[in-house]
């Protein structure tokens, strides 16, 4: 595992959870201009780059969104190199001592997993799609799997409300969306004390 950072890492997990729903809501409705709000309000609340460094930042997250949306076929590679261009800004904080090309790889990982879990029944299970979760989210704030195994395992469940959403016509009046919103928000309050007691 990487040398941990002496900064702590702190980030708001509320505004992450909320942004998060948001931009999932966007994107499977294509609304581009929302995601890249609520891609904004991510990159801010997660990240605390300066302001040129978050909308640079959530502009290539959105872009990455893009490349990778299509169904069944997308663009896997340009999704990665875009969210590795993310990731070589967000390794300039003090926080975090992250390896962009493998953050790029493990969050482009994690997406093909879940939409293999979304669309191909069976195809993998629930625990796979954790796993995948778990991984990016060591390496990203070097800790240790079991700490953020929790964080990984509500998001998750975020992922399985929202999937439902989409399939009963993503309404904006879904209650389901109410719930993909509070359980995003208790999966990043519990990254946060990961990330935290990762540097005790």
């Amino acid at each position: 595992m990487r040398a941990r950072t002496c900064a702590p890492r702190f980030f708001d997990a509320v505004a992450v959870g909320q942004n998060e729903a948001d931009a999932w809501a966007a994107y499977y409705r294509h609304d581009w201009v929302a995601f890249l709000r609520a891609s904004i309000g991510m990159v801010a609340a997660g990240f605390g780059m300066n302001r040129r460094d978050t909308v640079r930042g959530a502009w290539l997250v959105l872009r990455a969104n893009q490349a990778w949306a299509p169904y069944p076929h997308n663009d896997p590679e340009r999704a990665r190199e875009l969210m590795r261009r993310f990731y070589v800004l967000v390794a300039r904080t003090p926080h975090l001592a992250l390896e962009p090309p493998r953050a790029a790889a493990l969050e482009v990982e994690w997406w093909r997993v879940h939409r293999e879990h979304q669309y191909d029944d069976g195809a993998v299970t629930t625990e796979e799609l954790v796993e995948a979760l778990v991984s990016l989210y060591a390496h990203v704030h070097a800790a240790e799997p079991d700490l953020v195994r929790p964080a990984a395992r509500r998001r998750v469940e975020a992922m399985d409300l929202s999937d439902e959403w989409v399939r009963g016509g993503c309404s904006s009046s879904d209650p389901l969306l109410s719930e993909v919103r509070r359980t995003l928000v208790g999966s990043y309050a519990a990254l946060l004390d990961a990330a935290v007691r990762s540097r005790v």
